[in-house]
């Protein structure tokens, strides 16, 4: 039995967080039912390098997070539409919805509105700022957010402009923070019994991204440095050239430097750092910079990975994503599986699944993601309409 069996998610997001969330808890076996309008798709639908796909309203950025879920359509502005929807929630267990402030409250499915149809269901808002505050009211996205919440300025060269980390890390943090936020409401209703209102914010989430910096902030006031490389503080933590490309090590504690300039041959500094603080270490950072410069670049970034990791130092040559999804380690794990393309089914789509295993009944990817409407009759069937009723809706733009 997975975490999430029978318990049924009303899905009302697009974009990246929402549907990341809701994923999460699809893959742990939980009833999650995707409602879109035809009107507003998930935007997603239509993202992602391969045309054909994104014309099929099943693009790339829609298939990294749709497994395991049934779609529907369901115009909400309608009358009927709201009638179905009601019956929906009656069954549901959560309501996930990242749509700006207020909306689904102006269709007359508020928080309030809804624990009374449903007493106990879990509603979960996701916004770019939280339902508080004097931005509220303000969208917005991935980048917008790296740009506010101060995180862009962590990221780039030390001398050069700040830089968007490359991929959308808050869309599938918040995601992930999200999922985490519905499990601890379920586990507390199971208590108590009782529900509760969420309200998730990609820049509460953005700053628990930068927990160590707030907190250097509080105190000296400063902002987090931009380091070459990623060399700051420790000179042998960080990313240096070798005789052929990058190779990034892990060395922060006295014993790890020690073990590290063993390696290298140089057991004189090793005898020097091996009964010092991190402290000390760190004002080591010039000199030490420059003679790992100069020693590093004798060997190939294999050779040091290899030497670095039979020695117990943490290092790893800087990959590319696909020698890092084709390799034995990613293999062995359950980070990721695949699904059939329903256009030619010899051909695998790859996706993510989520960041963990478990010994049982862990996150499995069942079902491939699902098309604009694909489950309609199902699920209106499974709430008492007739296929009479379910013709008539889709004649009527319902659903």
């Amino acid at each position: 039995m997975q975490a999430f069996d029978g318990i049924r998610v009303l899905d009302l997001t697009h974009v990246l967080a929402g549907p990341f969330a809701t994923y999460q808890l699809a893959l742990l076996g939980a009833d999650v039912i995707k409602i879109e309008s035809r009107a507003a798709t998930d935007m997603s639908r239509e993202i992602g390098p391969i045309e054909s796909l994104n014309d099929q309203m099943m693009g790339t950025h829609f298939l990294s997070q749709g497994g395991n879920k049934k779609a529907i359509t369901l115009n909400l502005k309608s009358e009927d539409g709201r009638a179905i929807f009601t019956k929906l929630i009656k069954s549901a267990d959560v309501l996930v919805e990242n749509f700006k402030c207020g909306t689904l409250a102006k269709l007359g499915f508020g928080y309030d509105r809804l624990k009374e149809i449903r007493p106990g269901i879990i509603y979960c808002s996701m916004t770019g700022f939280g339902h508080s505050g004097p931005k509220a009211e303000h969208g917005a996205f991935d980048n917008v957010i790296q740009a506010y919440s101060g995180l862009m300025e962590t990221t780039g060269p030390a001398d050069d402009k700040a830089m968007m980390v490359g991929s959308p890390m808050l869309d599938y943090g918040t995601g992930a923070q999200a999922a985490f936020a519905i499990s601890s409401a379920l586990l507390r209703r199971e208590r108590t019994g009782e529900g509760q209102h969420l309200d998730v914010a990609m820049l509460d989430c953005a700053l628990t991204f930068m927990a160590t910096a707030v907190v250097n902030h509080s105190n000296n006031g400063q902002s987090p440095m931009r380091a070459p490389l990623g060399r700051n503080y420790i000179a042998a933590y960080g990313c240096y050239e070798a005789a052929d490309t990058r190779v990034m090590i892990g060395t922060f504690t006295a014993k790890q430097n020690e073990q590290m300039w063993r390696i290298l041959g140089r057991d004189d500094l090793a005898e020097t750092v091996k009964d010092l603080t991190i402290t000390q270490i760190s004002k080591r950072q010039a000199e030490d910079e420059q003679i790992l410069i100069d020693i590093l670049r004798t060997k190939t970034a294999d050779e040091w990975e290899e030497l670095f990791n039979k020695g117990g130092v943490p290092a790893a040559r800087v990959r590319d994503l696909d020698e890092a999804l084709a390799s034995d380690q990613a293999a062995a794990r359950s980070a990721t599986a695949t699904f059939s393309d329903w256009n030619n089914p010899e051909h695998q789509h790859r996706a993510i699944t989520a960041g963990f295993a478990c010994d049982h009944d862990g996150p499995t990817l069942k079902t491939p993601p699902a098309h604009l409407g694909q489950h309609n009759a199902h699920v209106l069937a499974e709430l008492g309409y007739s296929a009479e009723d379910i013709r008539v809706f889709q004649e009527n733009g319902v659903i």
